[in-house]
C-alpha cells in the first residue's frame, strides 16, 4: 500500500520533472542548416533502408497504402526490380524496415525515405541534437506518402532529388541557416498554425533565403529560377520544416519521471504516444477518432489509415494547439470558427504550461497550449486534436480534417509509467 507522504513525494519528483522537460521544450532553438541526402546525414543510415512513420513494426503488419508507400521506396531506390522482388527481400530482410523516430527523424503520412532522399537537417542550437525531415514532393494528390508510386511519382521525387532540393540547400547554406522558431511565431501572427496551413510560413521562409537565391542565379547556378516558383505555388513546402523544428524541440524534452509527451504518431496499425520520461518506448491504440471535409467525389468510406508523424507539431504546441490563429482552415477542413476556438481552448487544460515564443492573436497574445501531460488527459477525458490530411484506400489525399487521439494510449503510458515508479 502507498501512503500519503509517498504519494506526496512522487507527486513532487514528477512536477520537478515536467517542469525542465517544458522548460527544455520552451527554450528550444531550431535551425535549418542543410539540404542533405539521407545516407550523408542521418547517422547510421544504409543503403538498404526504407524509413516509415509510426510505432516500429515487422513487415508482416504493414498493410494498404503504407505497405504499397515501402514498395514504391524500394522501387524508387533501385533495390527491386519488381513488386514482387520488393516484398520479397521486405520479407527476407534484404530490405530493412525503419521507424522514422528511431533515426531522429519525423515523415508525413506514410513518411517514407530511402537513402538517396534529400531531407532538411535541422539542428537545435539550445541543446545541439539534431533532426531531418524529407523534402515536400508537391502538391499533386498522388505522391508517395500517400501510398503512390507509378511513372508521375517516380519522376516527381527524381526531379525534387536533382534540381529542387539541391537549389534550396545551397540557399539555406549560403544564408549560414535559418531559424526557424521566430519565423514560426510570426507566421502564427498571419494566419498559420504551420500543420495544416504553411501559406505565411513558407512565403517568410523563401523571403528569409531570397538574397542568397539573387547571388545564385549571379553565378548561373541552374535550376533556381524553376525551384523558386515550386516554392512560391506549394503552400505547404514549409510543414515539413515545421516538423523537423517540432522534432528536435520534443527530443529535447527528455527528463526521467516526466509525464510529458515527447511524440505522437500513427501507423497502419494504429496511433501511439511515447513520454518523455520512458524513453524510446511507444504506448499504442487503435486508429485516431477523425472527423473533415472530403475532396469533391469522394465518401467516408474511402478513409484509411497510413501512417503520420505530423502530429509532432502539435506535440510542441503547434497545429492543433494553435488552430485559433488559422480560422481559414474551416474551408479546407470543415468544422466552424467557433468549433475551432473551443477545440483551441480545450487543449490548456491537458497541457503543462503556455509557450512563451507561439501566441494567438485571437486570445489577446496568450501563448499556445504546450506539452501534453498524459496524467490531465486522463484526469480531464480530454484528447489532443491534431490537423491532418486525409489518404483514400487507392491512394492519394481525398480531404482534410481534424483527428484526435485514442484513450487507450495515455491509459497504456501512464500503467507502464507506475509500474515504473
Amino acid at each position: 500500500m502507498v501512503t500519503a507522504p509517498a504519494v506526496e513525494v512522487l507527486d513532487d519528483e514528477i512536477g520537478v520533472a515536467n517542469a525542465e522537460a517544458f522548460r527544455r521544450l520552451d527554450v528550444a532553438d531550431p535551425w535549418v542548416v542543410d539540404v542533405a541526402t539521407a545516407r550523408d546525414v542521418i547517422p547510421g543510415y544504409d543503403e538498404n533502408l526504407v524509413l516509415t512513420s509510426g510505432a516500429p513494426m515487422p513487415w508482416t503488419e504493414y498493410v494498404g497504402g503504407q505497405r504499397e508507400a515501402l514498395i514504391g521506396g524500394a522501387l524508387f531506390e533501385g533495390l527491386a526490380a519488381s513488386r514482387d522482388e520488393a516484398v520479397a527481400k521486405f520479407a527476407s530482410g534484404a530490405i530493412r524496415i525503419g521507424a522514422c523516430h528511431d533515426y531522429s527523424a519525423v515523415g508525413s503520412l506514410a513518411g517514407i525515405y530511402t537513402a538517396s532522399m534529400p531531407v532538411f537537417v535541422v539542428e537545435n542550437r539550445a541543446h545541439g541534437n539534431i533532426g531531418f525531415c524529407n523534402f515536400y514532393e508537391g502538391k499533386e494528390p498522388r505522391r508517395l506518402n500517400y501510398g503512390c508510386y507509378d511513372e508521375g511519382v517516380h519522376e516527381r521525387l527524381l526531379h525534387v532529388n536533382t534540381v529542387l532540393a539541391p537549389v534550396v540547400g545551397e540557399a539555406i547554406r549560403r544564408t549560414g541557416g535559418v531559424p526557424l522558431k521566430s519565423l514560426i511565431a510570426r507566421a502564427l501572427r498571419m494566419g498559420d498554425e504551420v500543420h495544416s496551413r504553411n501559406a505565411a510560413a513558407s512565403m517568410l521562409f523563401n523571403r528569409e533565403i531570397l538574397p542568397a537565391v539573387l547571388d545564385m542565379v549571379h553565378d548561373e547556378v541552374p535550376g533556381v529560377r524553376e525551384t523558386m516558383v515550386h516554392l512560391a505555388e506549394n503552400d505547404y513546402f514549409f510543414l515539413r520544416l515545421s516538423m523537423a523544428a517540432a522534432k528536435v524541440t520534443a527530443d529535447a524534452m527528455a527528463v526521467p519521471r516526466s509525464t510529458l509527451v515527447s511524440a505522437m504518431a500513427f501507423s497502419c496499425r494504429g496511433f501511439a504516444i511515447k513520454l518523455a520520461g520512458l524513453g524510446d518506448r511507444w504506448f499504442e491504440g487503435p486508429p485516431p477518432v477523425h472527423e473533415g471535409k472530403l475532396f469533391a467525389g469522394h465518401t467516408e468510406d474511402e478513409i484509411t489509415w497510413m501512417g503520420g508523424e505530423s502530429p509532432i507539431t502539435e506535440t510542441v504546441g503547434l497545429g492543433g494547439f494553435a488552430q485559433a490563429c488559422a480560422l481559414t482552415l474551416q474551408e479546407y477542413q470543415g468544422g466552424s470558427a467557433e468549433v475551432m476556438i473551443e477545440r483551441n481552448r480545450q487543449m490548456y487544460d491537458i497541457t503543462h504550461g503556455e509557450s512563451s515564443t507561439y501566441r494567438i492573436p485571437l486570445f489577446d497574445f496568450r501563448g499556445t497550449p504546450t506539452a501534453i501531460d498524459a496524467r490531465k488527459v486522463l484526469e480531464t477525458g480530454t484528447t489532443p486534436v491534431m490537423d491532418v490530411g486525409l489518404a483514400g484506400r487507392d491512394g492519394g489525399q481525398i480531404g482534410a480534417g481534424i483527428i484526435r487521439a485514442p484513450r487507450e494510449c495515455f491509459e497504456a503510458a501512464m500503467a507502464a509509467f507506475e509500474a515504473s515508479a
